[in-house]
């Protein structure tokens, strides 16, 4: 296995492992999203959930790649407009959004780097 191809699986890992784990947090994340206004957050969280799964795990397996890490670069900016909305916020409410869009702008950048491998 190259370099490019543990980038790949330690990617895809990031997404399995957040999406189960949002699984675990549910009901809070669910009221969360309610709160935010999203329609259907039930239904919201579970279809992220299963494009998490899903795609993390097309991408671990390197089976559909270029797809998989479309879906979710797009899921990465809806998620992030959603959640991290640091611009509405002040002090550590805001630094701590602020870390989450950051993070997610850098998944969306290691995706856009690796989706050719």
């Amino acid at each position: 296995m190259n370099v490019a191809e543990m980038g790949r699986v330690l990617l895809g890992a990031v997404f399995v492992f957040a999406g189960l784990r949002n699984i675990g947090n549910r009901e809070t994340i669910v009221a969360v999203m309610a709160k935010r206004g999203v329609p259907w957050p039930r239904v919201a969280l579970f279809s992220g959930v299963l494009l998490q799964v899903i795609a993390g795990g097309a991408i671990v397996f390197g089976v559909y790649t270029a797809g998989a890490m479309t879906a979710l670069a797009i899921f990465l900016v809806l998620a992030t407009v959603i959640s991290f909305d640091f611009w509405r916020h002040q002090g550590g409410d805001r630094t701590a959004r602020l870390n989450g869009f950051i993070a997610n702008a850098a998944l969306i950048g290691a995706i856009l780097a690796t989706v050719n491998y």
